[in-house]
Protein backbone atom coordinates (compact mmCIF):
# COMPACT_ATOMS: atom_id res chain seq x y z
CA UNK A 1 0.00 0.00 0.00
CA UNK A 2 3.23 2.18 -0.33
CA UNK A 3 4.92 4.37 2.06
CA UNK A 4 2.05 5.61 4.43
CA UNK A 5 1.39 8.24 7.31
CA UNK A 6 2.23 5.73 9.92
CA UNK A 7 5.63 4.61 8.25
CA UNK A 8 6.54 8.22 8.29
CA UNK A 9 5.87 8.93 11.55
CA UNK A 10 7.74 5.92 12.92
CA UNK A 11 10.94 7.48 11.11
CA UNK A 12 10.04 11.38 12.01
CA UNK A 13 8.64 11.19 15.12
CA UNK A 14 11.83 11.33 16.57
CA UNK A 15 14.55 12.38 13.93
CA UNK A 16 11.90 15.26 13.14
CA UNK A 17 10.03 15.81 16.10
CA UNK A 18 7.00 15.21 14.16
CA UNK A 19 3.74 14.56 15.83
CA UNK A 20 -0.17 13.80 14.07
CA UNK A 21 -2.59 15.80 16.01
CA UNK A 22 -5.74 15.73 13.80
CA UNK A 23 -7.70 13.12 11.12
CA UNK A 24 -6.02 10.23 12.77
CA UNK A 25 -8.05 7.60 11.02
CA UNK A 26 -6.25 8.70 7.70
CA UNK A 27 -3.03 6.57 9.37
CA UNK A 28 -2.71 4.42 6.58
CA UNK A 29 -2.62 6.66 3.77
CA UNK A 30 -0.41 6.36 1.46
CA UNK A 31 2.19 9.05 -0.39
CA UNK A 32 2.93 9.82 -3.71
CA UNK A 33 5.20 12.51 -3.18
CA UNK A 34 5.75 15.52 -1.05
CA UNK A 35 5.12 19.10 -2.41
CA UNK A 36 5.82 22.17 -0.42
CA UNK A 37 3.56 25.24 -0.88
CA UNK A 38 2.66 28.80 0.24
CA UNK A 39 -0.99 29.44 -1.70
CA UNK A 40 -3.14 27.38 -2.69
CA UNK A 41 -2.58 27.68 -6.27
CA UNK A 42 -1.20 23.91 -7.62
CA UNK A 43 -3.51 21.88 -5.64
CA UNK A 44 -5.93 22.52 -8.34
CA UNK A 45 -3.09 20.35 -10.19
CA UNK A 46 -2.67 17.65 -7.28
CA UNK A 47 -2.75 14.02 -8.40
CA UNK A 48 -4.09 12.56 -5.26
CA UNK A 49 -2.08 11.44 -2.40
CA UNK A 50 0.21 13.88 -1.94
CA UNK A 51 1.62 15.38 1.41
CA UNK A 52 1.59 18.95 1.57
CA UNK A 53 3.99 20.60 3.63
CA UNK A 54 3.92 24.37 4.36
CA UNK A 55 5.70 27.02 7.02
CA UNK A 56 2.10 28.79 6.92
CA UNK A 57 3.53 32.24 5.16
CA UNK A 58 0.55 32.11 3.07
CA UNK A 59 -1.95 30.43 5.63
CA UNK A 60 -1.64 32.80 9.20
CA UNK A 61 -4.83 32.88 9.53
CA UNK A 62 -7.53 30.25 10.69
CA UNK A 63 -9.83 31.11 7.77
CA UNK A 64 -6.69 30.18 5.41
CA UNK A 65 -5.87 27.19 7.20
CA UNK A 66 -9.78 25.95 7.00
CA UNK A 67 -9.79 26.95 3.06
CA UNK A 68 -6.22 24.77 2.64
CA UNK A 69 -7.53 21.82 4.70
CA UNK A 70 -11.08 21.71 2.44
CA UNK A 71 -8.79 21.77 -0.84
CA UNK A 72 -6.76 19.48 0.06
CA UNK A 73 -9.81 16.83 1.03
CA UNK A 74 -11.30 17.84 -1.97
CA UNK A 75 -8.09 16.53 -4.10
CA UNK A 76 -7.47 13.79 -2.44
CA UNK A 77 -4.45 14.71 -0.65
CA UNK A 78 -2.68 12.21 1.87
CA UNK A 79 -2.42 14.43 4.65
CA UNK A 80 -0.76 18.38 5.36
CA UNK A 81 2.45 18.93 7.49
CA UNK A 82 3.04 22.74 9.32
CA UNK A 83 6.15 24.34 10.14
CA UNK A 84 5.00 25.75 13.41
CA UNK A 85 7.01 28.33 15.69
CA UNK A 86 6.82 30.94 13.34
CA UNK A 87 4.31 32.21 11.09
CA UNK A 88 1.99 29.54 12.75
CA UNK A 89 2.65 28.86 16.49
CA UNK A 90 -0.33 27.40 17.62
CA UNK A 91 -3.22 25.64 14.93
CA UNK A 92 -6.60 26.74 15.59
CA UNK A 93 -9.32 24.16 17.00
CA UNK A 94 -11.50 24.82 14.02
CA UNK A 95 -8.69 23.70 12.33
CA UNK A 96 -7.94 20.17 14.53
CA UNK A 97 -11.62 19.43 14.36
CA UNK A 98 -12.23 19.93 10.49
CA UNK A 99 -9.12 17.56 9.82
CA UNK A 100 -10.59 14.85 12.10
CA UNK A 101 -14.16 15.16 10.22
CA UNK A 102 -12.37 14.67 6.98
CA UNK A 103 -9.57 12.31 8.40
CA UNK A 104 -7.32 14.05 6.81
CA UNK A 105 -4.02 13.74 8.79
CA UNK A 106 -2.81 16.96 10.51
CA UNK A 107 0.61 16.16 10.83
CA UNK A 108 3.15 19.51 12.90
CA UNK A 109 7.33 19.87 12.97
CA UNK A 110 9.01 22.45 14.88
CA UNK A 111 10.39 25.81 13.38
CA UNK A 112 14.26 24.75 13.88
CA UNK A 113 13.62 21.52 11.75
CA UNK A 114 15.26 22.13 8.28
CA UNK A 115 12.33 21.34 5.61
CA UNK A 116 14.58 20.89 2.48
CA UNK A 117 16.68 18.22 4.12
CA UNK A 118 13.26 16.37 5.80
CA UNK A 119 11.13 16.73 2.41
CA UNK A 120 14.50 15.05 0.55
CA UNK A 121 14.72 11.96 2.95
CA UNK A 122 10.61 11.33 3.20
CA UNK A 123 10.51 11.65 -0.96
CA UNK A 124 13.76 9.18 -1.27
CA UNK A 125 11.64 6.80 1.04
CA UNK A 126 8.51 7.38 -0.90
CA UNK A 127 10.21 6.94 -4.17
CA UNK A 128 12.24 3.79 -2.80
CA UNK A 129 8.63 2.21 -1.39
CA UNK A 130 7.54 3.22 -4.99
CA UNK A 131 9.91 0.50 -6.64
CA UNK A 132 9.70 -1.83 -4.08
CA UNK A 133 5.59 -1.56 -4.77
CA UNK A 134 6.14 -2.22 -8.31
CA UNK A 135 8.36 -5.29 -7.98
CA UNK A 136 5.45 -6.82 -5.34
CA UNK A 137 2.71 -6.36 -7.66
CA UNK A 138 4.39 -7.87 -10.34
CA UNK A 139 5.32 -10.70 -8.44
CA UNK A 140 1.28 -11.10 -7.73
CA UNK A 141 0.18 -11.12 -11.34
CA UNK A 142 2.49 -13.78 -11.65
CA UNK A 143 1.38 -15.69 -8.98
CA UNK A 144 -2.39 -15.34 -10.48
CA UNK A 145 -1.35 -16.27 -13.72
CA UNK A 146 1.12 -19.28 -12.76
CA UNK A 147 0.40 -20.83 -9.32
CA UNK A 148 1.97 -23.66 -10.46
CA UNK A 149 5.71 -22.07 -10.82
CA UNK A 150 5.73 -21.12 -7.43
CA UNK A 151 10.07 -20.70 -7.53
CA UNK A 152 8.70 -17.17 -10.29
CA UNK A 153 7.63 -15.24 -7.59
CA UNK A 154 7.31 -16.51 -3.82
CA UNK A 155 11.04 -15.70 -2.84
CA UNK A 156 10.21 -11.91 -4.00
CA UNK A 157 6.67 -12.36 -1.70
CA UNK A 158 8.61 -13.47 1.15
CA UNK A 159 9.81 -10.45 2.80
CA UNK A 160 6.35 -8.87 3.09
CA UNK A 161 3.42 -11.73 3.02
CA UNK A 162 3.25 -14.76 4.94
CA UNK A 163 3.06 -17.16 1.94
CA UNK A 164 1.32 -19.88 3.78
CA UNK A 165 -1.02 -17.62 5.06
CA UNK A 166 -4.76 -16.59 4.57
CA UNK A 167 -5.31 -14.73 0.91
CA UNK A 168 -8.36 -12.53 -0.33
CA UNK A 169 -8.83 -10.99 -3.42
CA UNK A 170 -10.87 -7.58 -3.72
CA UNK A 171 -11.50 -6.25 -7.56
CA UNK A 172 -12.47 -3.02 -8.29
CA UNK A 173 -13.91 -1.71 -11.62
CA UNK A 174 -15.77 1.26 -13.12
CA UNK A 175 -17.16 1.62 -16.89
CA UNK A 176 -14.51 1.71 -19.49
CA UNK A 177 -11.72 1.52 -16.88
CA UNK A 178 -9.08 -0.37 -19.41
CA UNK A 179 -9.70 2.21 -21.98
CA UNK A 180 -8.51 5.25 -19.81
CA UNK A 181 -5.25 6.99 -20.49
CA UNK A 182 -2.36 6.63 -17.46
CA UNK A 183 -3.00 9.35 -15.92
CA UNK A 184 -6.70 9.23 -15.67
CA UNK A 185 -6.66 6.01 -14.33
CA UNK A 186 -3.63 6.95 -11.75
CA UNK A 187 -5.79 9.78 -10.41
CA UNK A 188 -9.02 7.19 -9.20
CA UNK A 189 -6.59 4.75 -8.16
CA UNK A 190 -4.99 7.45 -6.13
CA UNK A 191 -8.45 8.64 -4.24
CA UNK A 192 -9.42 4.88 -4.06
CA UNK A 193 -6.21 4.09 -1.99
CA UNK A 194 -7.04 6.58 0.53
CA UNK A 195 -10.62 4.69 1.21
CA UNK A 196 -9.13 1.80 2.22
CA UNK A 197 -8.75 2.51 5.91
CA UNK A 198 -6.63 0.54 8.06
CA UNK A 199 -5.33 -1.38 5.51
CA UNK A 200 -0.88 -0.64 5.22
CA UNK A 201 1.48 -3.56 4.74
CA UNK A 202 -0.58 -6.15 5.21
CA UNK A 203 -2.86 -5.32 2.09
CA UNK A 204 -1.61 -4.58 -1.94
CA UNK A 205 -3.33 -2.35 -4.20
CA UNK A 206 -2.21 -2.33 -7.62
CA UNK A 207 -3.76 -2.01 -11.30
CA UNK A 208 -4.18 -5.59 -13.67
CA UNK A 209 -6.54 -6.85 -16.45
CA UNK A 210 -8.76 -3.65 -16.08
CA UNK A 211 -9.14 -4.22 -12.26
CA UNK A 212 -8.34 -2.64 -9.21
CA UNK A 213 -7.22 -5.10 -7.06
CA UNK A 214 -6.76 -5.36 -3.46
CA UNK A 215 -5.09 -8.42 -1.99
CA UNK A 216 -5.14 -8.68 1.72
CA UNK A 217 -3.01 -11.33 3.48
CA UNK A 218 -3.10 -12.85 7.05
CA UNK A 219 -6.55 -10.64 7.78
CA UNK A 220 -9.60 -12.32 9.09
CA UNK A 221 -12.73 -11.95 6.84
CA UNK A 222 -14.78 -10.00 9.46
CA UNK A 223 -11.67 -7.68 9.23
CA UNK A 224 -11.87 -7.26 6.11
CA UNK A 225 -15.57 -6.84 5.28
CA UNK A 226 -15.06 -4.07 7.72
CA UNK A 227 -12.70 -2.55 5.55
CA UNK A 228 -14.28 -3.13 2.83
CA UNK A 229 -17.92 -1.55 3.77
CA UNK A 230 -16.24 1.40 4.75
CA UNK A 231 -14.48 1.57 1.67
CA UNK A 232 -17.86 1.11 -0.40
CA UNK A 233 -19.58 3.80 1.68
CA UNK A 234 -16.33 6.16 1.50
CA UNK A 235 -16.50 5.65 -2.32
CA UNK A 236 -20.28 6.03 -2.51
CA UNK A 237 -19.89 9.29 -0.23
CA UNK A 238 -16.71 10.78 -1.94
CA UNK A 239 -16.77 9.78 -5.63
CA UNK A 240 -20.64 10.06 -6.26
CA UNK A 241 -20.00 10.91 -9.73
CA UNK A 242 -18.25 7.52 -10.37
CA UNK A 243 -20.17 4.66 -11.15
CA UNK A 244 -18.39 1.30 -9.55
CA UNK A 245 -18.42 -2.09 -8.88
CA UNK A 246 -16.63 -4.23 -5.89
CA UNK A 247 -16.12 -7.70 -5.95
CA UNK A 248 -14.53 -9.79 -2.87
CA UNK A 249 -13.30 -13.35 -2.80
CA UNK A 250 -13.67 -15.57 0.30
CA UNK A 251 -10.64 -16.63 1.99
CA UNK A 252 -8.01 -18.86 0.37
CA UNK A 253 -4.30 -20.60 2.09
CA UNK A 254 -1.34 -20.31 1.11
CA UNK A 255 -0.12 -18.08 -2.03
CA UNK A 256 -0.63 -20.87 -4.60
CA UNK A 257 -4.13 -20.55 -4.30
CA UNK A 258 -4.49 -16.50 -5.37
CA UNK A 259 -5.59 -17.18 -8.49
CA UNK A 260 -8.99 -19.09 -7.12
CA UNK A 261 -9.26 -16.06 -5.16
CA UNK A 262 -8.80 -13.35 -8.11
CA UNK A 263 -11.37 -16.00 -10.33
CA UNK A 264 -13.94 -15.67 -7.36
CA UNK A 265 -13.66 -12.13 -7.23
CA UNK A 266 -14.11 -11.62 -10.46
CA UNK A 267 -17.05 -14.01 -10.41
CA UNK A 268 -18.67 -11.40 -7.41
CA UNK A 269 -18.16 -8.42 -9.70
CA UNK A 270 -19.20 -10.09 -13.10
CA UNK A 271 -22.84 -10.55 -10.75
CA UNK A 272 -22.17 -7.12 -9.08
CA UNK A 273 -22.50 -5.72 -12.41
CA UNK A 274 -25.65 -7.21 -14.22
CA UNK A 275 -27.18 -7.00 -10.93
CA UNK A 276 -26.24 -3.69 -10.57
CA UNK A 277 -24.66 -3.72 -7.08
CA UNK A 278 -22.15 -1.72 -6.28
CA UNK A 279 -20.83 -4.44 -3.87
CA UNK A 280 -21.11 -8.08 -4.09
CA UNK A 281 -19.62 -11.29 -1.71
CA UNK A 282 -18.68 -14.60 -3.07
CA UNK A 283 -19.99 -15.68 -0.29
CA UNK A 284 -23.50 -14.39 -0.16
CA UNK A 285 -23.74 -15.71 -4.04
CA UNK A 286 -25.10 -18.99 -3.31
CA UNK A 287 -25.90 -21.38 -6.26
CA UNK A 288 -24.68 -18.31 -8.48
CA UNK A 289 -21.01 -18.85 -7.07
CA UNK A 290 -21.31 -21.89 -9.92
CA UNK A 291 -22.68 -20.35 -12.31
CA UNK A 292 -20.53 -16.90 -12.25
CA UNK A 293 -17.32 -19.12 -12.25
CA UNK A 294 -18.03 -21.34 -15.75
CA UNK A 295 -15.50 -19.05 -17.77
CA UNK A 296 -17.16 -20.92 -21.27
CA UNK A 297 -20.09 -18.96 -21.12
CA UNK A 298 -21.65 -20.63 -24.48
CA UNK A 299 -22.20 -24.03 -22.68
CA UNK A 300 -24.10 -22.23 -20.17
CA UNK A 301 -26.39 -20.80 -22.84
CA UNK A 302 -26.52 -23.85 -24.57
CA UNK A 303 -27.77 -25.75 -20.84
CA UNK A 304 -30.48 -22.96 -20.63
CA UNK A 305 -31.79 -22.92 -24.30
CA UNK A 306 -31.86 -26.66 -24.89
CA UNK A 307 -34.00 -27.44 -21.61
CA UNK A 308 -36.38 -23.76 -21.90
CA UNK A 309 -36.55 -23.60 -26.08
CA UNK A 310 -40.15 -25.11 -25.87
CA UNK A 311 -41.45 -22.32 -23.60
CA UNK A 312 -39.46 -19.86 -25.18
CA UNK A 313 -40.89 -20.68 -28.73
CA UNK A 314 -44.43 -20.97 -27.16
CA UNK A 315 -43.85 -17.51 -25.25
CA UNK A 316 -42.70 -15.88 -28.76
CA UNK A 317 -45.71 -17.33 -30.63
CA UNK A 318 -48.52 -16.85 -28.11
CA UNK A 319 -47.92 -14.08 -26.39
CA UNK A 320 -47.56 -15.61 -23.23
CA UNK A 321 -45.26 -16.13 -19.99
CA UNK A 322 -44.62 -19.79 -19.31
CA UNK A 323 -40.92 -19.13 -19.14
CA UNK A 324 -41.42 -16.78 -16.11
CA UNK A 325 -44.49 -19.21 -14.52
CA UNK A 326 -41.85 -22.37 -14.82
CA UNK A 327 -39.10 -20.22 -12.70
CA UNK A 328 -41.70 -19.24 -10.16
CA UNK A 329 -42.97 -22.61 -9.94
CA UNK A 330 -39.57 -23.52 -9.09
CA UNK A 331 -38.76 -21.13 -6.81
CA UNK A 332 -41.99 -21.91 -5.03
CA UNK A 333 -41.26 -25.16 -4.82
CA UNK A 334 -43.94 -26.62 -6.59
CA UNK A 335 -46.45 -24.65 -4.67
CA UNK A 336 -49.81 -23.70 -6.46
CA UNK A 337 -51.07 -22.18 -3.66
CA UNK A 338 -47.64 -19.86 -3.16
CA UNK A 339 -47.40 -19.09 -7.43
CA UNK A 340 -51.23 -18.17 -7.14
CA UNK A 341 -50.53 -15.49 -4.09
CA UNK A 342 -46.93 -14.16 -5.94
CA UNK A 343 -48.44 -13.84 -9.00
CA UNK A 344 -52.19 -12.67 -8.10
CA UNK A 345 -53.69 -15.07 -9.90
CA UNK A 346 -56.03 -17.73 -9.68
CA UNK A 347 -55.32 -21.27 -8.30
CA UNK A 348 -56.84 -23.14 -11.15
CA UNK A 349 -55.36 -20.90 -13.84
CA UNK A 350 -51.98 -21.96 -12.09
CA UNK A 351 -53.16 -25.47 -12.28
CA UNK A 352 -54.18 -25.43 -16.08
CA UNK A 353 -51.11 -23.43 -17.42
CA UNK A 354 -48.70 -25.64 -15.79
CA UNK A 355 -50.24 -28.63 -16.75
CA UNK A 356 -49.76 -26.65 -20.89
CA UNK A 357 -45.69 -26.20 -19.33
CA UNK A 358 -45.39 -30.06 -18.08
CA UNK A 359 -46.88 -31.38 -21.67
CA UNK A 360 -44.66 -28.89 -23.41
CA UNK A 361 -41.32 -29.63 -21.49
CA UNK A 362 -42.40 -33.65 -21.56
CA UNK A 363 -41.54 -34.02 -18.47
CA UNK A 364 -43.58 -33.56 -15.34
CA UNK A 365 -41.38 -32.10 -12.99
CA UNK A 366 -41.94 -34.13 -9.80
CA UNK A 367 -38.94 -35.33 -8.43
CA UNK A 368 -35.52 -32.75 -7.73
CA UNK A 369 -33.62 -34.73 -10.76
CA UNK A 370 -36.19 -33.60 -12.77
CA UNK A 371 -36.79 -29.77 -11.09
CA UNK A 372 -33.22 -29.05 -10.69
CA UNK A 373 -31.97 -28.91 -14.73
CA UNK A 374 -35.05 -26.46 -14.99
CA UNK A 375 -33.87 -23.92 -12.18
CA UNK A 376 -30.27 -24.14 -13.41
CA UNK A 377 -31.66 -23.16 -16.76
CA UNK A 378 -33.68 -20.57 -15.71
CA UNK A 379 -31.25 -18.69 -13.26
CA UNK A 380 -28.50 -18.62 -16.43
CA UNK A 381 -31.11 -16.99 -18.50
CA UNK A 382 -30.57 -14.00 -15.64
CA UNK A 383 -26.56 -14.18 -16.22
CA UNK A 384 -25.84 -14.60 -20.23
Amino acid sequence: MGYTIEDMLVVSQQKYQMKLIAGHSGWSNSISWLLMLEDVTIIHNFSGKELAVTTGLGFQTEESLLKLAKLLNEQSASGLIINTGYYIKVIPESVISLCNKLGLPLLTVPWDVFLADMIKDLSIRVFLQSSTDEQISAALIRAIRHPEERDMYVHELLPYFDTDGTFQVSLITTPDLDKMDTVERRRIAYRMQLYLTNLTHNGHFFYYDSYFVVIVNAVTEKELRQIIDTFHQRLKQKMPETRFWIGVSDQVVDIKNLQTAYMRASAAVAMARLRNNTLQYFDQMGVYQLLYSVSDKKLLENFSTSRLLPLITYDEEHHSNYTEMLEIYLQCGGSLQAMAAKMYVHRNTILYRMNNIKQLLGCGLETTEEKLPYLLACLIRHII
